[in-house]
């Protein structure tokens, strides 16, 4: 079983200009306080922050759902580590897991990329086990559970009595301040100017801006200078395919 805190990022090192960047292993911070808000997740902190919601979940479970980069394995962290619950990635969830849970004194389990696991027999197999032990269940996907490719009957209605609640598009006062914050994370100087003008042609997408810091820190680590427009215009084109200046 993963859990969220040890969702790793890749970032660079260098040991001198000119050198290649060598891959070190960054901890994704996954903190209350790092997480931004916006009107776009407010109804997820409601439903997830709020100390008392998981008692309001019809049936004890809730999913999560919404576009990569939303913020729903942020929350997912974020509420597993106030309720003890383990997190368990979707990915990887098999049989053995939910036996082993099911020897646990819980009251609180995670599961994120929901609509990624293999098996449908697994995810009923763990859907009726914190039905039955009444755990709460918060779940994360990228679509809600109406359009998850499912054929069980039982693990379809399951999923109908499982609350839902989106995550929306990021609004461009989240993506500027996730773009500032990430670049801090990471100690990146980059002028205003310079922002404005990414932020102006970057996609609507928190998964996009994750992506453009990432790249920012490789290329400057690899070019031992800063982030100059130039940098900037050249990692621009890579992310969207085409030449856009100044």
């Amino acid at each position: 079983m993963k859990s969220a805190q040890e969702v790793f990022q890749t970032a660079s090192s260098v040991r001198g200009n000119g050198q290649t960047a060598l891959p070190f292993m960054r901890h994704s911070r996954f903190e209350r306080s790092d997480f931004v808000a916006a009107p776009s997740n407010a109804a997820a902190r409601i439903w997830v922050l709020d100390p008392e919601a998981r008692w309001q979940w019809p049936e004890g479970r809730l999913v999560l759902w919404g576009d990569e980069g939303t913020g729903k394995t942020h929350l997912l962290s974020v509420w597993s580590g106030r309720h003890g619950a383990p997190v368990i990635d979707g990915t990887s969830l098999c049989n053995a897991d939910v036996a082993a849970l099911s020897h646990e004194k819980l009251s609180a389990l995670a599961l994120d990329n929901a609509d990624c696991v293999s098996q449908e027999r697994d995810l009923l197999h763990l859907i009726n086990m914190s039905r039955e032990r009444r755990i709460s269940l918060l779940m994360t996907a990228r679509t809600p559970p109406a359009r998850w490719s499912v054929a069980l009957p039982d693990l379809v209605s399951r999923l109908r009595a499982t609350t839902s609640v989106p995550i929306g598009p990021a609004e461009e006062a989240l993506l500027r301040r996730l773009f500032l914050r990430l670049l801090a994370e990471r100690q990146i100087v980059v002028g205003q100017s310079v922002t404005d003008w990414l932020l102006r042609r970057l996609p609507r997408n928190a998964g996009v801006i994750r992506d453009m810091t990432e790249r920012l820190d490789n290329l400057a680590l690899e070019s031992g200078g800063k982030v100059t427009r130039k940098l900037a215009q050249e990692v621009l084109e890579q992310i969207n395919g085409h030449s856009d200046t100044f």
